[in-house]
């Protein structure tokens, strides 16, 4: 994977009611998975428009995490990008969606590029 040094995944979820959804799923990728789990933001941060936290992983564990995640996000929202030192580029034009496509706010990026 030319370019690509690992991926995140964003999960999203409704701190009212989808939380025990989305601290299920986390348990599982700990679990399952050699990941970094990020810190927990029930409040917008950055790009996100909704309360998520964030998964960072390597190439190495891609197909099989992504997979994974196609099967059991118990119907929340997942950002998945590659980090490729072009955050904008990353979440605007090298993403993929599952469940709800949500809007970014992707003017965090423009003004630090």
């Amino acid at each position: 994977m030319d370019g690509i040094h690992g991926w995140h995944a964003h999960i999203y979820y409704d701190p009212a009611t989808t939380r025990s959804a989305a601290e299920r799923l986390r348990a599982q990728i700990g679990a399952r998975f050699s990941v970094v789990l990020g810190r927990w933001h029930d409040v917008n941060v950055g790009p996100h428009p909704q309360a998520m936290y964030q998964v960072a992983f390597g190439n190495e564990v891609f197909s099989e995490l992504v997979a994974f995640l196609a099967l059991n996000r118990a119907g929340l929202a997942i950002l998945i990008h590659p980090e490729t030192g072009d955050e904008l580029a990353d979440h605007r034009d090298h993403s993929m969606w599952m469940g709800d496509v949500l809007k970014l706010n992707l003017s965090v990026f423009q003004k630090s590029q």
